[in-house]
């Protein structure tokens, strides 16, 4: 319930008058970013972007908020790819976008640890952590625009979950503002505090329906001395998590990223970008992107690979493969994975799936999704990619080519029943690290348990009990 139009006209004036002419936008046209989510799915509306400054001015602008039960959508960069970052279409409420709130408060190499606002660009805290010979680990396609609220509200996964963990496992401490306008100051370097319930994880995943991450304790490594990049092409499927274990056992801790590319997509993409280069002559159905990065240096990583890459040629489980000679030569070889999104986009219409099943399960889920995917629908076109080595799987259907696009999404709901039910099937999760948002929702009532659902319902109404907080999301 929100108040009546002239108590939250007043209260919108008060807000106003909190953050300043900088951290208004009202005007229909300036507003437009803010509403609309990255894949064009959802135009909500809104009162109001406010943009708070610091941390003093978003517990202000909630505390106001929350007395008058004005709907508050917290924003990032807003990257994400379910809807949770945008307003409902029937309006009102503001969008509270924590963009201004990029400030690094602190570098402690020491401890291994970075002291981060919300609205920091995730690509600017690799860069600060690299000044101090850090790594910050977290990696994804949308590094240059998303933030790092962001990402821990919707615990971003990655390419380097292998070796890292998501982004709540990259979290020591959190500053939250909470739905009555009090601020949380979790803010501790700690790596051991066993002091009670661990209050930070109620947050990281949430999507901003529990509260408004303000700042971040985010962990840092040490800087790889070396990066050995290598493209495999892989003759079977099944032969992949093979490939993996053998690579973990050989090459100990070092296995940094190892990413599935279906051939499909890199003929498609080799079509749609010039610049694109095919690394190898050999062709096959499936290939292997793999990453070895440790702090060793006098060519030792490149050896293990190549003592590697060598032994799976030997076992059959790799067709060709080819090592990066050089940054440069790396570079191009991840675009091929990177672009891969934009690839589909230029092969038409996309119906996407983020999964994840159990390691061992990777080979039967995607035999047996696309085998159903091909009788149910001729021509269809699977996408399978991404990050194998966490069993994180992107299923994503394209179109048919000649099929015209309304009749291929008309399709959308039937096939994702199908693909989600063997998903639950197989032990996995519907939503690997994308989130539920808007998008999922309906998945989270239909494969989770009732206990499960009534205990995020508890939660949620504890601290959130007039649903301000990004309402219409997640539940």
């Amino acid at each position: 319930m929100r108040a009546t139009s002239e108590t939250a006209a007043g209260v919108l004036g008060r807000i106003r008058a909190a953050v300043g002419p900088k951290g208004w936008i009202s005007d229909s046209e300036d507003m437009a970013p803010y509403l609309t989510d990255q894949r064009g799915r959802y135009h909500g509306r809104c009162d109001a972007v406010v943009r708070p400054a610091n941390r003093e001015e978003v517990a202000e602008v909630v505390r106001l908020s929350a007395a008058a039960r004005i709907p508050i959508v917290p924003q990032g960069g807003n990257t994400g790819l379910v809807g949770a970052s945008v307003p409902l279409e029937e309006g009102g409420g503001i969008v509270l976008s924590l963009a201004r709130m990029n400030r690094i408060r602190e570098i402690d190499p020491l401890n291994d640890t970075m002291t981060a606002e919300a609205g920091c660009v995730l690509a600017d805290l690799q860069a600060a952590a690299k000044d101090v010979d850090r790594l910050f680990p977290l990696s994804l396609a949308a590094e240059g625009s998303c933030m790092i609220g962001g990402n821990l509200s919707t615990n971003a996964g990655g390419v380097a979950v292998l070796r890292y963990g998501s982004a709540r496992d990259l979290v020591l401490g959190l500053e939250v503002v909470l739905p009555d306008g009090t601020l949380w100051d979790g803010l501790r370097g700690l790596r051991k505090d066993n002091t009670g319930y661990d209050l930070k994880h109620l947050f990281i995943g949430a999507e901003g329906t529990l509260g408004v991450i303000t700042a971040a304790v985010l962990k840092l490594f040490p800087r790889p001395r070396d990066v050995q990049t290598a493209f495999i092409a892989v003759p079977e499927l099944e032969g992949v998590t093979r490939l993996l274990a053998d690579a973990k056992a050989a090459t100990g801790d070092t296995v940094t990223a190892f990413e599935l590319i279906p051939g499909i997509a890199l003929e498609a993409t080799l079509k749609h970008f010039p610049e694109a280069r095919e690394p190898l002559q050999t062709r096959t159905p499936w290939y292997v992107l793999m990453e070895l990065s440790s702090g060793q240096t006098g060519g030792a990583g490149r050896q293990c690979l190549e003592d590697f890459l060598a032994g799976g040629y030997d076992t059959g489980l790799i067709a060709d493969a080819v090592i990066a000679a050089s940054g440069t030569q790396a570079r191009q070889i991840w675009y091929l994975r990177d672009i891969l999104p934009e690839t589909e986009i230029r092969e038409g219409a996309s119906i996407k799936h983020d999964v994840s099943v159990p390691i061992s399960s990777v080979a039967e889920f995607i035999t047996r999704a696309t085998a159903m995917m091909e009788r149910e629908l001729a021509g269809i076109r699977i996408f399978a990619f991404g990050h194998v080595g966490d069993g994180n799987i992107h299923f994503n259907l394209s179109q048919p080519v000649g099929m015209e696009k309304s009749a291929f999404l008309g399709h959308r709901e039937r096939l994702n029943r199908m693909v989600h039910d063997l998903v639950a099937e197989l032990g996995g999760s519907f939503s690997a690290e994308h989130g539920i948002g808007r998008l999922k929702r309906d998945e989270l009532v239909h494969y989770h348990s009732r206990i499960e659902l009534d205990l995020m319902r508890a939660i949620k109404k504890t601290l959130d009990p007039d649903n301000i907080m990004n309402p219409g999301k997640v539940l």
